[in-house]
């Protein structure tokens, strides 16, 4: 069923920029490898080029989360089976989902990315697996490896919940309004949930707090909080205190977390 409606325009407000390449569509969907079985749920549809090849799968459960009125309405037309949620995807309860294992795919916008990605990675305990096309920069934080400059505190966080695969490169030319800088695609796998942080609040304030000063030493960076139990975990890891911020590892983030 084709949509003959005028073409919507864009929002820079909403940061929509909407792809056009049908063999790109394709391949970000095939990437959670979808089943008949899955519960899927998209985060910004738009005007729908992902959610045509998702419909296709046959998904027992398919929703999409759009807070533009417009093409939710559009959706709601077009795809009478597809069920569509008016609502910032900042501010969907992610928690609540616990209808068994699902999965999450999305081409998200550039000024809210990250923010989701730190929300659904750490409070879906039902993640499957997730699909997200992000900025080229933010897809190589994400991926990055502990000793580069661009592994972050998003990195730290992220790897305490999901593996993370760096997928593909997207050029600005499959999108209108064309974007002036790069996009790439990444997939997240969760970690076992009891491999999760044991106090995800104390590693969320170690993250901030250390990569706030990260051109310094952590020993300087925690010069106030310092105490025997910081020393002892230094010296049982295997880690200098004069390393830097990126220097340790996604686990040794959450591991120091819970001395402080």
């Amino acid at each position: 069923m084709s949509d003959e409606r005028p073409k919507h325009r864009a929002k820079k407000s909403l940061g929509q920029n909407f792809l056009k390449d049908q063999n790109i569509c394709r391949k970000i969907v095939d990437a959670i490898v979808p089943t008949e079985n899955d519960y899927i749920i998209e985060i910004g549809p738009g005007r729908g080029a992902l959610t045509e090849f998702l419909v296709e799968t046959d998904a027992r459960k398919l929703v999409a989360l759009e807070m533009d009125d417009e093409l939710a309405q559009r959706l709601d037309d077009r795809w009478p089976n597809l069920e569509v949620i008016r609502t910032d995807a900042l501010k969907f309860p992610w928690e609540s989902l616990n209808e068994g294992p699902c999965k999450i795919i999305g081409n998200l916008p550039y000024n809210v990315g990250s923010k989701l990605i730190w929300d659904i990675v750490s409070k879906v305990s039902t993640l499957q697996r997730a699909v997200f096309m992000v900025q080229h920069e933010v897809a190589n934080r994400l991926t990055a490896e502990p000793g580069t400059k661009a592994f972050g505190g998003l990195t730290a966080w992220v790897k305490n919940y999901c593996t993370t695969t760096y997928l593909f490169k997207v050029p600005p030319t499959v999108f209108r309004p064309q974007p002036k800088i790069d996009s790439a695609v990444v997939r997240f796998d969760p970690l076992p949930v009891e491999e999760w942080p044991a106090d995800p609040k104390k590693l969320s304030e170690l993250i901030k707090l250390l990569f706030q000063q990260r051109r310094k030493q952590i020993s300087t960076i925690l010069k106030k909080r310092w105490n025997e139990s910081i020393e002892d975990w230094f010296e049982s890891e295997g880690v200098s205190p004069k390393s830097r911020p990126e220097n340790l590892t996604p686990k040794q983030f959450s591991s120091l977390s819970e001395r402080l």
